[in-house]
């Protein structure tokens, strides 16, 4: 995922049915480096990924609208 500006990231560690979500962090870096950490308190069959978080792109509420089919018409009085 290639990230245009600032991005922040998540540590995300699967461990049996339970999903647990960490951060966030600056830099995959210091996901990475509170990794060891992380893992201490999970089994030893803990999975784990570093996930990139995007800014989502500013539009206008008109233009949310617009992209959810959602009628805009508003009574004026």
């Amino acid at each position: 995922m290639k990230c245009e500006g600032e991005c922040m990231y998540l540590l995300t560690i699967k461990d049996g049915l339970v999903t647990r979500h960490i951060g966030p962090y600056v830099t995959p870096k210091e996901a990475s480096d509170d990794l060891a950490r992380v893992l201490s308190a999970c089994s030893d069959r803990a999975r784990w990924q570093i996930h990139a978080l995007e800014s989502p792109a500013p539009i206008s509420l008109e233009e949310h609208i617009k992209s959810r089919g959602i009628a805009s018409e508003a009574a004026v009085s």
